[in-house]
């Protein structure tokens, strides 16, 4: 395989890592957290902005007026916590006094999906990147392990308009190369191909790299494809990859109503229809388990990817 790992990373881990940095580098950045500094790993901003920082306590939908009323000032507003209380519960807040108006305001949501593991169905939110992407002027991420979400938080910044950073809570092999440049809109190409394309994003991205290389040994060449940027999603790179193989499976923890896969499949249609197959939760909430229980009993590890390109090539 041309991506392997040497360690594992939380992608939250590469999020406060990214918040550190921006503390010394951007003095606009501000960074308010919903009673959740350690799960969001926000300590390290603290330490060096303490006065850049605001504890909101357990009120979300306050720290998203505080957030638009900062912006307003001219500062980066960064909101912490997790992804459920991040979308579902500030909705509300976030169309009337974000999106509608275009504040650049950071909505950075953690232990999202299903490997958010023990905490169970009421947390694990499946149903967040439709929630966002359907917000006019949006702009919604979801980078796949810790040095694609350290540099998904450090673009951020530099980026006017509202964002949606979506990132998770186990550790998930690092792979993606420190340098590599992030530019938000625009996909990876990480594995050329001729048979089929897997298009994926955050955690299951490896998955599929895992899958392509299995399948490789079968004889079955995969192109795999990071779509980290949801919306804008990069449909270039896409179409030119469907082009050639004529077949394309996506990937991605989430609920297949509203995700990734329904984002490529209504531009798809639009542009040129391709046989499609889905790895995603299949309309349902989830459980408490592990991570990995989780994801191979949803069908959103390596194997699901594997059997999603044999039925599209059966």
């Amino acid at each position: 395989m041309k991506y392997t790992y040497t360690e594992k990373k939380d992608t939250r881990s590469g999020f406060g890592a990214g918040l550190a940095e921006l503390a010394d580098k951007n003095p606009n950045v501000v960074a308010l957290c919903a009673d959740l500094i350690g799960s969001l790993k926000m300590e390290k901003f603290i330490e060096k902005a303490p006065e850049r920082f605001f504890q909101v306590g357990i009120a979300e939908a306050n720290m998203m007026g505080l957030a638009a009323g900062l912006s307003i000032t001219g500062k980066i507003p960064f909101t912490g916590t997790f992804a459920n209380f991040s979308t579902s519960r500030v909705y509300d807040q976030i169309r009337q006094s974000i999106a509608y108006s275009g504040k650049n305001v950071k909505i950075c949501a953690s232990h999202a999906g299903l490997t958010l593991g023990e905490d169970g169905a009421t947390h694990q939110v499946l149903e967040d990147i439709g929630m966002m992407k359907m917000l006019p002027g949006m702009t919604v991420i979801n980078p796949c392990d810790y040095n694609q979400t350290k540099a998904a938080t450090l673009a951020i910044a530099d980026y006017e308009g509202p964002v949606y950073l979506r990132f998770g809570r186990p550790t998930v092999p690092v792979f993606i190369p420190e340098d590599m440049p992030f530019e938000i809109g625009k996909g990876i190409m990480l594995q050329e191909g001729t048979d089929v394309t897997i298009v994926a994003t955050g955690h299951l991205v490896w998955e599929s790299l895992v899958a392509a290389d299995e399948l490789e040994k079968e004889g079955i060449s995969c192109e795999v494809i990071n779509i980290h940027t949801i919306k804008p999603l990069d449909e270039e790179i896409i179409l030119k990859s469907v082009e050639k193989t004529g077949k394309i499976v996506t990937a991605e923890e989430h609920n297949y109503l509203g995700g990734l896969g329904e984002s490529v499949a209504g531009m798809l249609a639009r542009k040129r229809p391709t046989r499609q197959e889905f790895v995603a939760v299949n309309d349902t909430f989830g459980e408490s388990a592990t991570p990995a229980e989780l994801m191979k009993k949803y069908k959103i590890d390596a194997a699901a990817v594997k059997e999603a390109v044999k039925r599209i090539l059966a």
